[in-house]
C-alpha cells in the first residue's frame, strides 16, 4: 500500500485539502508537500511533522 493511499484512508479531509492545493498550483506543488501544508493548516499542533518532512536525508 502506498503512502498516498494510506493517507487517503486515514485522513480523508487532509487528503482532499491537499488534492485541492495540488490542483490549484498547476503542477508546482507535490502531493506530499501539499499534504503536509494541509495537515498543519487543519492541525497546527503538527508543525513538527511538516518541518521533519523538509529535512534532507542523512548519508
Amino acid at each position: 500500500m502506498t503512502t498516498t493511499v494510506l493517507r487517503w484512508l486515514l485522513a480523508p479531509r487532509t487528503s482532499w485539502t491537499a488534492w485541492k492545493l495540488v490542483r490549484g498550483s498547476k503542477g508546482n506543488l507535490t502531493f506530499d508537500a501539499a499534504w503536509r501544508a494541509a495537515r498543519v493548516h487543519l492541525r497546527p499542533d503538527e508543525v513538527l511533522y511538516q518541518r521533519y518532512g523538509h529535512i534532507p536525508p542523512r548519508d
